[in-house]
Parts: C-alpha cells; structure tokens; sequence
C-alpha cells in the first residue's frame, strides 16, 4: 500500500499558519517551484478575479483554504516570508562540486559564526529548521516598517536571505535528498540591529543636481567622504563592521561614477575601520565584498548602493 504524505504535509501547512505563517504549496518532493498557475495559465477567477496573483499574494494562513489545497496531493509547503514578517538566513553547505575534495571548506554556519563574533555578538537564539541539504534556516521576525528584499552573499559566501520576494521550504517538507526538520530552539527573535544594518540598502544621499559640472560632482563626493570616514572612525563595539560594511556600500556609488578613485576610499575607510578597532584583514575583507557590489549595482549614476 502506498503511504499518503498529505496528512503530515496537511499538518505541516497548519502548524506554520498557526504562528502567523502564510503558506503555499509546493510540487511534491520538491523544494521548487510553487504548485500554483502562473500568468500564462491564470483563470482570471477566484483569488485572481481581479487580476493574476503571484504565489506571494496567494499564500495565506486561512486553516480552510490550505485544507482545501492540501487535499489534492501531498505537496511540500512553501512559506512567504515577506507577508509572514519573517527574516530568514538560509546557511548552506558547499557544493560538492565546488569543494574539490576538501572537508575544510567553510560552510554558511561557520561563515555567519564568525561574522556574528566580529560584530561582539553570540549566533542569536531563534526558531531553526535543518535543510534537506544538512544547512540551517535562521528564523528572524521582521522590524516594523521596513521591507527587506533577499540577498546573496551579501552578509558573506553561503549566506543568503529570504525575505519580500523569497521564501523557504517548511518544516515536515520532504525531498529526494532528504526532509526539512524543525531543530529545538526558542521562539522566532527579533531580527538583530546589527545584521539589519547590513541587510538593509544604504539611505539614498542627497544628490547633487543632475546639471552640476565635474567639480561640483567631485566635491560632493569628498563630502560624502569625509562623512562616511567619520561615521566608520567613531563606531561603537557592536557595529564596528555592520557600521564599514554600509559606508562602503554608500560610498561604491561614486567609484562607480568616476568621482572617487577606489583606492582613494579603501584606504580612506580602511584607516577609520582600523581607528574605530577593527583588525587590518577585518577591514579589507568587509570593503572588497562591500564595494564589490555597490560597484556592481551603480553603473547608472542615481541608481541606489
């Protein structure tokens, strides 16, 4: 006789709902794609009536209408983590592809452990589940008004996030290469101060008229400097790195615009991290990750670091 996954799967979708979870389901055994229609194939009728709904508008935490899905195969669950409040650090394991044989590749955890010590902070206590894969999800509620998008490697290698647009496979989610299993932990913490500042875009800086002349950009862009230098040089116990990490993102714009000359701001931000307490490998490995994608993402004058 077969065995019916639906029952636990069912009860899966629930006990996410219960703790204000919305979810939606995934194809059997799979960890992706959502099992929903997408726009090519939309009814127009139901929930999309008035228009195609994304599988994030669509995951809900109403108990009839997961029974209602779940009662047509036994799907993995998705849970939105945008519309659930939820922060999620996804730490991976190496591919084995790209290991090359050696065991001492750090994975996500390792990486995010070290990352949480230089900040001066213990790996927070949260709500945490085991991936098919042997990684961890790292459950974090969202702050309050702020809507944090995913990122990749941003906060470092095999350390990604899942927030508005993303989502992750639940606990009870069953897969090939294995199930997602809910670790003993406290409730689901607030999502720390310090990684909110890293996870969180630069505040856009007043920008110079779009008519100003070369000199006036370039004068612009030392202020910017000089304030950012400050900031760095001045930072507390706790947000040293957080603090250089946002800096560099800030100030990438303007060496992707040809304001400031990169070694001009590594130097520059490298003195303030070291004055402010941090080691010279801190400082160097925070501005190339840092800069590297600021630099990446302005390659348009006025687009956001």
């Amino acid at each position: 006789m077969t065995h019916d996954a639906r029952p636990a799967l069912l009860r899966a979708a629930l006990d996410a709902a219960e703790r204000g979870w919305s979810v939606f389901p995934i194809r059997p055994r799979m960890k992706r794609p959502p099992a929903l229609h997408g726009t090519d194939a939309c009814p127009n009728t139901g929930a999309c009536a008035n228009g195609h709904q994304t599988w994030e508008q669509r995951a809900t935490t109403d108990p009839d209408r997961i029974r209602a899905a779940w009662s047509h195969a036994p799907f993995n669950v998705g849970i939105a983590t945008g519309p659930s409040g939820l922060v999620v650090v996804d730490l991976d394991k190496p591919k084995a592809e790209n290991n090359k044989g050696s065991s001492d590749a750090p994975d996500g955890a390792a990486t995010f452990g070290a990352l949480c010590e230089r900040a001066g902070h213990a790996v927070p206590a949260t709500y945490r589940v085991r991936t098919a894969s042997g990684g961890e999800h790292l459950y974090f509620t969202a702050p309050d008004g702020v809507r944090l998008t995913n990122t990749a490697r941003t906060v470092g290698e095999l350390v990604d996030t899942r927030a508005w647009g993303g989502y992750v496979v639940a606990p009870g989610s069953i897969t090939p290469a294995g199930a997602y299993e809910a670790l003993c932990g406290p409730e689901t913490a607030s999502l720390p101060s310090w990684l909110q500042s890293i996870l969180q875009p630069a505040p856009r800086t007043s920008q110079a008229p779009s008519v100003a002349v070369a000199g006036q950009s370039r004068r612009y862009a030392d202020v910017a400097l000089a304030d950012e230098v400050r900031n760095v040089a001045t930072a507390q116990p706790g947000a040293r790195e957080a603090t250089l990490f946002r800096a560099a993102r800030a100030l990438g714009r303007f060496v992707a615009w040809g304001d400031l000359p990169r070694h001009v701001v590594e130097q520059a931000l490298q003195e303030g991290g070291e004055a402010a307490g941090l080691t010279v490998a801190e400082c160097r490995s925070t501005l190339r990750s840092a800069l590297n994608w600021s630099i990446a993402h302005n390659t348009v004058r006025g687009d956001a670091a």
